[in-house]
């Protein structure tokens, strides 16, 4: 049961590191079509993508980062997650454009880097 327990939690910081990219490629491809080309802002502007993919960042971070930090006491961990979080729900709240991609992509890379370091460490065996 414990080793299955674990091999969920690396899995999820596996998915939580491609969620953050599918994130950054989102942000980049709707600066890309909507700003250059004026196509897609309906779809790739929506608010509520933005919204579930938040839920998602957390549902996924609070599962491994924050279990795994309180576990082991690796709160550096938590507070880059954290950090990570809070940039990316500031983003909710500046409109769409470019400030929003940047703050985004800078709490994506953080809630990531978090993962991979997650990962790297071993933290859930």
């Amino acid at each position: 049961m414990r080793d299955s327990i674990l091999a969920l939690r690396d899995r999820l910081d596996r998915v939580g590191v491609l969620v953050s990219g599918l994130c950054v490629v989102h942000c980049v491809a709707g600066i890309a079509l909507v700003g250059m080309l004026g196509v897609g802002g309906g779809v790739l502007l929506n608010p509520e993508i933005h919204r579930v993919g938040l839920a998602l960042a957390v549902v996924i971070g609070a599962a491994t980062i924050g279990l795994n930090a309180i576990r082991h006491g690796r709160l550096a961990l938590l507070a880059l997650g954290a950090a990570g979080l809070s940039l990316m729900t500031a983003a909710l709240f500046v409109g769409h454009g470019t400030h929003e991609a940047l703050l985004t992509i800078a709490g994506v890379a953080m809630v990531a880097t978090a993962h991979v370091i997650n990962i790297r460490r071993g933290c859930c065996n």
